[in-house]
């Protein structure tokens, strides 16, 4: 079995530009996340942003200003996911 650090990895970008094109070919819209599932995706980033000094409201501004996407602080102190929740096989080794 190949470990996490041998396979293959690509860019959100990427990832985006082919799922977008798959659900275009076989006639579907675009993928829609509810809030929830939206901060969750993006925890990775939130946690890094709250180490360096940045507050939530100032993560969500940044949100607001690279995207049509309209969530709040509240949003992201609910629907938050923390580290050992979002990897836990990391946190096995820890």
């Amino acid at each position: 079995m190949q470990s996490e650090s041998d396979q293959q990895r690509y860019p959100v970008e990427e990832a985006v530009k082919a799922q977008k094109a798959l659900r275009q070919v076989a006639g579907l819209g675009p993928e829609m996340f509810p809030v929830q599932t939206f901060v969750g995706m993006i925890s990775d980033e939130i946690e890094s942003l709250r180490k360096l000094g940045t507050s939530d409201e100032e993560i969500v501004a940044l949100i607001h200003q690279h995207s049509s996407i309209e969530i709040n602080e509240k949003d992201i102190s609910e629907y938050f996911v923390p580290a050992e929740q979002r990897h836990p096989e990391k946190s096995k080794f820890e």
